[in-house]
């Protein structure tokens, strides 16, 4: 795991930025910030306002342009949901974030198909021999996700 430490929501959001230059992609990034804002609270109480370390909890929303389409929701607690075609993948390491994106948008990441069982996965591997799979909804193999499937 010779990821990068990604501290806080900010400093993904920077890395993020930094893909999205690499490959000329627009990108448009939402932020909630403080605990009455972020989606989900799990380590903080029903009134508690600060995280622990005395910090408003920060989540960002980042959609990128180009193909696929490609949203990036970074939680306060240190992981994302990637969502790559509607192919949501959850509890991504927050380091683990541009590895992935880079992977997605140089072509890496390709879409296995079965036969038996029948399905789709959507693979997103990443240096150092670690690979994120998803299964891939049927009804929901978009142009991209169809072009990049490998038997």
């Amino acid at each position: 795991m010779g990821h990068p430490h990604l501290p806080t929501t900010e400093a993904v959001v920077v890395a993020i930025h930094e893909v999205a230059h690499e490959f000329d992609l627009e990108m448009v990034v939402t932020d909630d910030i403080g605990a009455d804002q972020t989606s989900r609270r799990v380590s903080a109480g029903a009134f508690t306002v600060l995280d622990p370390d005395g910090s408003l909890p920060h989540e960002a929303f980042v959609e990128l342009g180009g193909l696929p389409s490609v949203t990036v929701q970074v939680f306060p607690e240190d992981d994302a949901k990637i969502t790559v075609d509607q192919v949501e993948f959850h509890d991504v390491p927050r380091d683990a974030v541009p590895a992935f994106l880079r992977s997605v948008y140089s072509g890496l990441a390709h879409v296995k198909g079965k036969r038996f069982p029948p399905g789709y996965w959507l693979i997103v591997p990443l240096p150092g021999d670690e690979t994120y799979r998803e299964l891939v909804p049927r009804i929901m193999l978009s142009p991209w996700l169809a072009r990049n499937v490998r038997r």
